[in-house]
């Protein structure tokens, strides 16, 4: 027969259970208020927020005018800026998802037990709250109670650990609510600083190329030639070396790029030279760069140079998923020899970076930057599609588990060229200490 101790503390789980499902109930996120639900008070902030962003928005261009360097310097700091909120947001996204998914089959376990478990416990409370039958007086009763408490007596060693197991699920439910609402506070958060910095980015790139339209105007026959020869070529290599023998601002690039800083036997680069935004010639020698140069974007790997391609072959360079709407910056200092469509590369901008190297980059929205344009590395020189290019489904590439990046996202392509010939880009990228974490 079952012990008062052992009802007790039946009874005790019930309790707890009953108080970890309150607490689960309360700690439902709220829903984001729609535009629509904001009060007056609410509105007039958002409004003073936006105008305050704007006035040192123009602060910020009005310290700028004349000086090139300071411009450069904002492009720079404002898209590493947001290159950096994106990799927080791509990790958070992915935390969030996981969350979510440890909600639902949290959920779905207590769903699955919560009949017998209720039969049960409602058994035990009925025996609390109803004490024995006299012996004598109502015998018939007393012996269904001994046969009652019998049965329940052999259950309760099962009873406890499904209890139990049901109390550890609700407050792993009740932790996981929790972590829940922090990170999409943090999400918020974090989507908001993104929104404003794009913003800025986009009226610091309108004013970079409206100096550049002022200093070395591009004529329309000159572009109208590139366009041409980028539907007569018949490949990237074909097309550069046309374009630098043909098309003025690509050949007064290419020859700029013929002067730019050799390598030197034995020679370290020194990074510092990079935080120069001053100049108008590479930093170093491209081959010299090896280990220096950053991620054109946020994104996560998913295919690798040399990789196998669809068609039998070898990826020739490699494709990064990223978030709509991402900044592309340049890999590396260097002078713009293409911008334009081409082929099936779709938007194509070509950089020379000296030393017979061009940069490939393909799978952009829009291209920021004009032929003949010099760009610093980190600067600023495309951006992503606002919307997948690819119906793939949700897939995280490369074991990067940590990252939720997703196939079905804006893909960019980069290609590194010796000579026209393909190189593995591996040995030039900076290793961050991000990485390091994730081996």
């Amino acid at each position: 027969m079952m012990s008062r101790a052992g009802l007790a503390s039946s009874l005790l789980l019930a309790g707890t259970l009953a108080g970890g499902a309150a607490a689960v109930r309360a700690q439902e996120p709220a829903p984001l208020p729609r535009p629509a639900d904001l009060s007056a008070d609410e509105w007039r902030s958002n409004v003073k927020g936006t105008q305050e962003f704007q006035r040192r928005l123009k602060e910020e261009l009005e310290a700028a005018k004349g000086d090139r360097a300071k411009l450069t310097s904002l492009l720079v700091e404002t898209t590493a800026r947001i290159q950096n909120v994106e990799r927080q947001l791509m990790d958070l996204e992915a935390r969030v998802g996981t969350l979510d998914r440890n909600a639902e089959r949290i959920r779905a376990s207590l769903v699955a037990r919560k009949d017998v478990l209720a039969e049960v416990l409602a058994a035990l409370m009925r025996m609390g709250r109803q004490p024995p039958p006299a012996l004598l007086m109502r015998p018939d009763d007393a012996l269904d109670a001994v046969r009652s408490a019998i049965l329940l007596g052999a259950l309760l060693p099962e009873l406890r650990v499904e209890a139990e197991t049901l109390a550890a699920d609700l407050s792993d439910l009740t932790r996981t609510r929790t972590e829940l609402m922090a990170a999409r506070t943090t999400l918020t958060l974090l989507r908001n600083s993104l929104e404003e910095d794009r913003g800025r980015l986009s009226a610091l790139v309108e004013e970079r190329q409206r100096r550049q339209a002022e200093d070395n105007p591009l004529q329309s026959a000159d572009k109208a030639q590139a366009t041409s020869l980028a539907r007569t070529s018949g490949d990237v290599h074909d097309l550069v070396t046309r374009l630098e023998t043909e098309v003025a601002p690509s050949a007064r690039a290419a020859d700029a790029a013929k002067s730019a800083p050799a390598a030197a036997p034995g020679a370290k680069a020194d990074p510092a030279a990079l935080k120069n935004t001053a100049r108008l010639a590479p930093a170093m020698a491209f081959s010299e760069a090896k280990g220096l140069l950053p991620l054109p974007v946020a994104g996560v790997s998913l295919k690798g140079f040399g990789a196998a391609d669809a068609v039998g072959g070898h990826e020739k360079g490699v494709t990064f998923a990223t978030r709509p709407g991402a900044p592309v910056s340049a890999p590396a200092d260097g002078w713009v020899v293409y911008a334009g469509p081409f082929r099936s590369y779709g938007q194509l901008l070509i950089i020379n970076a000296g030393g017979g190297y061009h940069i490939l980059m393909a799978g952009m929205e829009r291209i920021t930057v004009e032929l003949g344009q010099f760009v610093l590395t980190g600067e600023p020189v495309a951006v992503m599609s606002g919307a997948p290019n690819s119906p793939a489904p949700r897939a995280v590439a490369n074991g990067d588990k940590g990252s939720g990046a997703a196939i079905g996202q804006p893909q960019l392509y980069v290609e590194f060229r010796k000579d026209g010939v393909s190189i593995d880009p591996a040995p030039w990228w900076v290793v961050t200490d991000r990485q390091k974490v994730r081996g």
